[in-house]
């Protein structure tokens, strides 16, 4: 099954001067031109494409990779406003239109926004920046410890609003984030938990039983190589502990505990230190 705004394998029918025609199955023969083809194409081979709608409303296939596809949400550059509405440069040669009235506030010339792509009821792919019309449709079908991808949209009073694989909202705490983060940034998170309202809590950084129990052997490791001693506490601020360890606080946080309940270390203002190991006579 076809789909406008996606990738679609396809098979070259026949050569033209101006390009190729590919088999668009019921949806017709569609164009690929010269300067997007590759070189040696031959016909009877199937060719991974991209298909839009150029200038003319006419079904046109590229094998540039724009920057959004359909259902997708990406940070893009406003190029042009128009009596229609703004065009963004998405990677192909035909800018994706914002209409004005998919526009949460007046876009700007040379301005970056968040959007969301998809095909509107007129068959256009056009872009919003109403992320809420278009975001959380569907029901969120992941589990405690999913690895997914992000993509930041605002910064709140909780931490951060992000975007879950371009279909779900989700939200990082501010107690599990240790860098500044901006709008549009694309990040790997792991899910927390999925609240009632469908809504995903996030962390940055994996927390199985393994993963808690190698920071624990990293924290003894590198006590044993400083003398017993490491200037971090559960004060320390998440950068540090993130240069140190790669994890954030409350991960490191949850380690040092672990170890203290062991009585494996001793937690001072000034840092952790290593209890000596205890021998039977």
């Amino acid at each position: 099954m076809l789909a406008l705004g996606t990738l679609n394998t396809l098979t070259v029918k026949k050569q033209v001067k101006f390009g190729y025609y590919l088999d668009g199955l019921s949806w017709g023969e569609i164009l690929l031109p010269n300067n997007v083809a590759p070189a040696n194409l031959e016909i009877g081979q199937e060719l991974n494409v991209f298909l839009y709608l150029d200038s003319e409303d006419q079904l046109i296939a590229t094998t540039e990779r724009p920057r959004i596809m359909v259902g997708q949400v990406a940070m893009l550059p406003v190029v042009a406003i128009t009596k229609v509405g703004a065009f963004l440069n998405w990677g192909v040669k035909k800018d994706l239109l914002v209409p004005f009235s998919e526009q949460q506030i007046p876009l700007k010339e040379g301005q970056h926004y968040l959007v969301y792509c998809y095909v509107d009821l007129s068959n256009r792919i056009v872009a919003s920046t109403k992320l809420d019309r278009h975001i959380h449709k569907t029901p969120a079908n992941y589990q405690i410890g999913d690895k997914v991808a992000i993509i930041v949209s605002e910064q709140t009073d909780l931490g951060y609003k992000v975007v879950i694989e371009h279909q779900h909202w989700g939200v990082l705490y501010k107690n599990e984030v240790f860098k500044p983060l901006r709008r549009g940034d694309k990040l790997t998170a792991y899910v927390m938990k999925v609240r009632d309202d469908g809504k995903i809590d996030l962390r940055l950084v994996s927390t199985t039983h393994k993963q808690a129990q190698e920071l624990t052997d990293k924290v003894l490791y590198k006590l044993k190589q400083n003398g017993g001693k490491l200037a971090l506490t559960d004060k320390s601020s998440p950068e540090q502990i993130y240069d140190a360890f790669g994890v954030s606080k409350k991960a490191f946080k949850q380690a040092i505990g672990a170890l203290y309940k062991e009585k494996k270390i001793v937690i001072t203002e000034q840092g952790l230190i290593l209890v000596p190991e205890q021998t039977t006579p």
